[in-house]
């Protein structure tokens, strides 16, 4: 980790452009997130990602970005603690204005539906919708006029599933209350999006086997797992004004895996 935090700092010396719009990514530092952040960075924006535990994985997405002259920078924040979620607010880039918004943070935990703890639930809905409503809670005050929110939702959170309920619910009550929001913001000029993904290679399938791998992907229509680049390029959409006309819609990005 040496070499790359020494490159970090290098390249911190570097003068960047500090009047580019700013997006913020929560656990925009490693799988799908981490492909949002570079994906944005990409189309302009200044990245300022959270992340909770792989502080390696979330400095390698600022080096990624710092390298091709974007200024970035990763903040250690538990979504589902408040006091934590305080710090992202009071972060002097978020002070100056936030144009775009993105809930990605979230756990998953494969528990049996009929197995199910209430302790268990609670603790799914305290970081996978409690988090994200404390975060906007926090910064919807920072953001620009017209400024975009992207809520990583999931197709589970639509039909459910016998070993993930509480990831289900959470991620349910997340659409809900992110279309809801799209509907309140709308006469304001913000727009809230939500993405259900499929199958996507992070760490939720990192412990698959060939077999298990093999059979996901031949259940999928294009015969393949997602990438986090399949979701950053819907995001980019979604940012840009060829969505102006889009708010408050639920956009599957599944490879024809489920098909509501």
């Amino acid at each position: 980790m040496g070499s790359i935090e020494g490159s970090i700092r290098a390249k911190r010396g570097q003068t960047m452009d500090s009047t580019a719009p700013l997006a913020v990514i929560t656990g925009g530092g490693r799988g799908i997130g981490k492909g949002i952040s570079i994906r944005l960075a990409s189309e302009g924006y200044r990245i300022l990602l959270t992340y909770n535990s792989d502080s390696f994985s979330a400095e390698e997405a600022v080096d990624m970005i710092r390298t091709n002259g974007v200024d970035a920078v990763a903040l250690k924040i538990d979504c589902s603690n408040p006091s934590e979620i305080l710090l992202l607010s009071e972060h002097p880039w978020c002070q100056n204005g936030i144009e775009v918004l993105i809930l990605n943070h979230g756990s998953y935990e494969r528990v049996s539906a009929t197995k199910l703890t209430e302790n268990e639930l609670r603790r799914s809905m305290e970081i996978n919708f409690f988090g994200a409503f404390g975060i906007w809670n926090s910064v919807k005050d920072q953001l620009n006029d017209n400024a975009r929110m992207v809520v990583i939702g999931s197709q589970l959170g639509i039909k459910g599933s016998p070993h993930g309920a509480d990831y289900s619910a959470s991620k349910a009550a997340l659409h809900l209350w992110a279309r809801s929001l799209a509907q309140d913001l709308g006469p304001t000029g913000k727009r809230v999006n939500v993405i259900a993904p499929g199958y996507v290679d992070t760490a939720i399938l990192a412990g698959d086997s060939k077999e298990k791998r093999k059979q996901r992907e031949l259940e999928v229509p294009l015969q393949r797992i997602g990438s986090p680049a399949d979701i950053a390029g819907v995001v980019a959409f979604l940012c840009s004004e060829d969505s102006a006309y889009i708010t408050g819609a639920i956009i599957h990005v599944n490879g024809g895996l489920f098909l509501p």
